[in-house]
């Protein structure tokens, strides 16, 4: 596709604002540091441009700091003090990358990326930055999806089954130990290869409570088996899950990935908006949930090796909370999904404070940084301050200081060049978003969120019989079958709402049930498979 970039110039030729290769007209005058900086950011295809040069405290718009959109599937990390322009950044980023027909996935914890679906409004600050980085600023708004978890919040239901998503992740968001994540990997192994399909949590809460009953016992027997305690930590956990009111985010119609990668009529990225608002005071489970969006991504894509231009850019926000307190398996399969999807097409920016949040088996595979101002105002900060510069090339800045010193919307960033070599480390001024740099109006997201085609596909939720269902049905006959032999009335069946307190006697009514073992048995010759699980035991789909 031959696109417009953010500059207005040529996508496909790399060039924008008069700016040959990187480089502005007027580069012969540039000082001889500066311009060895700068050349390093010359760039013969497409590119986006981040902004200009600082040197000896001016802004050079004649050396323009650019970033090879080849390169954007070797990653990266925008990182820098709350209040310093990270969020500016990823719209600055990803609206570029809208303009060259790449999708982009951005997280909204707070509220503000929405705007990018909107024109910005020209000012004098607006002007007066454009004029110091040698931009032509043009206010203009970009494609977007709007999304929430489960439906909490203004967007389009993201759910995932319990199934696809796995014990790995499911033992995180569960604040499980590793013995209860090796259970609970038992039980979905269970639950796989008897069909016992686990779409929603009180499916998987039956589950768990029949493997402990007199009856189920048996059936984990041969590969380890169940402890009663553990059971009851995991049931417990599950109980717990669903009162923050967990439920809405798993259950059917589970959402599709490849929805991430279209692009607009117009052959423009869409930009996918996850607005998490609603949620943000549920920060392990929101993280993690957009671990399981890579993690079906990276199932789901061909190998495709090194493109052009990626298939989608994926800014995962407030990364740190996906790595507090993560289990070695986790940081495991977060590493490799990092390592190997790259060559899928997809890449991935984490976002946080300082890049000590990310761990270094991460942070080695992000190749483009971009690192906001840091504080140093308690020893803690210092420390954190001297273990950022190390994480840099050799510089010819000052860089304990220049970090410290740096103003909202200035950043220190070294790329990887379309060589796939790293840039000099380059201060630079950025340039302004060119979508409106705060939230969309009530009414238009709302507007935008129902007049998306993809509104009526997953606005409604499903509930088809699953585990739940088939062991309550089982055990309701089992119940109807020795009131008639005793000459009593049988029960009416009861009336199923899904709420967790309507299934609160679950645990009493599988123990001592003898058909859960004929029912394991029909179930596992009629429906049974083994699902296929890969990176962090989610479910590779049959579609």
């Amino acid at each position: 596709m031959s696109g417009s970039d953010s500059t207005g110039g040529s996508a496909e030729s790399g060039i924008g604002d008069g700016a040959g290769a990187g480089l502005g007209e007027d580069v012969g005058v540039l000082p001889q540091q500066a311009r060895a900086i700068a050349d390093g950011y010359a760039v013969d295809g497409a590119a986006l441009d981040l902004g200009a040069l600082l040197w000896d405290g001016a802004c050079l718009p004649a050396a323009q700091i650019r970033l090879p959109l080849a390169m954007l599937n070797r990653h990266g990390l925008v990182a820098g003090a709350t209040g310093t322009g990270k969020t500016k950044t990823l719209q600055l980023i990803a609206e570029q990358l809208s303009a060259n027909g790449v999708p982009v996935f951005l997280a909204d914890i707070k509220g503000d990326v929405s705007g990018i679906a909107a024109p910005g409004v020209p000012g004098g600050k607006v002007a007066e930055r454009a004029g110091q980085v040698g931009q032509q600023w043009e206010a203009k708004g970009f494609p977007c999806e709007f999304y929430a978890l489960g439906g909490i919040g203004p967007g389009i239901p993201l759910r995932a089954t319990v199934t696809d998503f796995g014990p790995v992740l499911l033992s995180k968001v569960l604040q499980l130990n590793r013995t209860q994540e090796q259970s609970l990997g038992l039980i979905f192994h269970y639950a796989d290869a008897k069909g016992l399909e686990l779409v929603d949590l009180k499916d998987l809460r039956a589950v768990v409570a029949f493997l402990v009953s007199d009856t189920g016992k048996p059936e984990l027997k041969g590969i380890g088996g169940l402890s009663t305690a553990t059971a009851g930590v995991i049931l417990r956990s599950l109980t717990a899950f669903e009162q923050q009111g967990a439920s809405d985010f798993f259950g059917e119609p589970e959402f599709e990935t490849a929805e991430f990668l279209r692009q607009a009529p117009d052959g423009r990225g869409l930009v996918s908006v996850l607005e998490l608002a609603a949620v943000q005071d549920k920060p392990e489970l929101f993280s993690t949930f957009l671990m399981w969006l890579l993690a079906d991504l990276f199932h789901d894509l061909p190998e495709v090796g090194d493109l052009e231009r990626p298939k989608l850019v994926f800014f995962f926000d407030e990364a740190h909370l996906l790595f507090n307190g993560a289990s070695k398996a986790f940081l495991d399969s977060i590493t490799q999904t990092v390592r190997l999807i790259r060559s899928k097409g997809v890449g991935i920016f984490f976002v946080t404070q300082t890049p000590r949040d990310v761990p270094g088996d991460v942070l080695a595979q992000l190749g483009n940084r971009v690192q906001h101002a840091l504080r140093a105002f308690t020893p803690d900060d210092a420390k954190a301050l001297r273990a950022t510069v190390k994480t840099f090339p050799n510089s010819s800045y000052d860089l304990e200081e220049l970090l410290t010193g740096l103003g909202i919307g200035e950043a220190v960033i070294t790329v990887l060049s379309e060589r796939g070599a790293p840039t000099p480390v380059a201060a630079t001024r950025l340039r302004s978003p060119q979508s409106l740099m705060g939230p969309l109006g009530a009414a238009e997201l709302d507007a935008a969120v129902k007049g998306s085609p993809l509104y009526g596909s997953y606005a409604q939720p499903v509930d088809r019989e699953s585990a739940y269902e088939k062991l309550t049905a089982e055990h309701e006959a089992e119940q109807r079958a020795v009131a008639e032999a005793a000459g009593r009335p049988a029960k009416e069946p009861a009336k199923r709402s899904g709420r967790p307190e309507d299934d609160a006697s679950l645990v009493e009514q599988v123990v001592g049930s003898g058909v859960f073992r004929s029912l394991a048995r029909s179930v596992g010759t009629q429906l049974g498979r083994e699902i296929s699980r890969s990176l962090f035991g989610t479910a590779r789909r049959r579609r």
